[in-house]
């Protein structure tokens, strides 16, 4: 199946992932392809669940404090910090406009 360049945009935001090159596209379609197996498994007659431990307890442990006031120490562990914040890798990558993605999927 082919990704239009709306689908191909909102997958971008929710993603920050760039495709706008051929390979991109196209281990996104493949991984479309891989997913849409999942369409042809028969499900009639099976609930939905909640979780796939639905059947067990689970049971929560208690949170004991047993340290702390640590954060200078953490931070020295930091490859970049702001004030006292870690800093993490890019992620919000600069979106092209829709016309300019359509124009790099007619040249995939």
């Amino acid at each position: 199946p082919k990704v239009t360049a709306e689908v191909l945009a909102h997958l971008e935001h929710l993603a920050l992932v760039d495709f706008r090159d051929a390979e991109g596209v196209e281990r996104l379609q493949k991984a479309i392809q891989f997913a849409d197996q999942l369409q042809e498994v028969n499900t009639d007659g099976v609930e939905p669940m909640d979780s796939v431990l639905e059947d067990r307890c689970l049971y929560l442990r208690e949170d004991n404090v047993t340290e702390g006031n640590c954060a200078k120490e953490l931070l020295k562990n930091a490859r970049e910090k702001v004030e006292e914040y870690f800093v993490a890798p890019p992620g919000n990558i600069p979106l092209p406009k829709l016309d300019e993605q359509q124009t790099s999927l007619q040249g995939s």
